[in-house]
């Protein structure tokens, strides 16, 4: 009986010891996250004759932390157009119109160096002016572009992000 117990007790050492280093290693996982830039615009760093010239040159890099998963592009993509700046990023001149109404991205598939970014836009948010919009593309390009096996981005459907 002895012998019996003592297996017992040991059983259930082992079940929970599994239970709990299972547990950690599963927090452990959780937590583990990875630095990614996203890019917004300042104005006032891109001025020019006859005023803002919407180009990259006004565009900033802010660095956030994400969970590490299979997707940090496609996560680092959907962080950019959630559109949270930062009190102080605000109070630094940053600024974007993101997020855009109704505006999601539903896939990155990245081939032979390019990446393509299908969004979804029920409210055709994404046209406007050619400096608004020119803007908006070069977040997310560039945003994109940090990731070493991008060199160029395409965007579907077609007319997004046209004046």
């Amino acid at each position: 009986m002895r012998k019996i117990y003592s297996i017992f007790i040991t059983l259930i050492a082992l079940v929970l010891t599994f239970f709990v280093l299972n547990s950690y290693v599963y927090y452990q996982k959780q937590s583990e996250t990875v630095s990614v830039k996203l890019y917004y615009y300042n104005p006032l760093l891109d001025q020019g004759e006859g005023g803002v010239q919407c180009t990259e040159k006004g565009l900033v890099e802010v660095k956030r932390q994400i969970p590490k998963t299979q997707t940090p592009l496609f996560d680092t993509i959907e962080l950019l157009i959630k559109g949270e700046l930062t009190s102080e990023e605000k109070v630094g001149g940053l600024q974007t119109e993101f997020p855009l109404e109704g505006l999601s991205l539903e896939s990155a598939n990245i081939q032979n160096e390019i990446v393509t970014l299908e969004f979804f836009d029920p409210n055709n948010k994404t046209v406007g002016g050619s400096c608004r919009t020119g803007i908006l593309q070069a977040q997310i390009q560039k945003t994109a572009k940090q990731f070493q096996n991008v060199k160029e981005v395409r965007f579907l459907p077609e007319d997004l992000f046209q004046p």
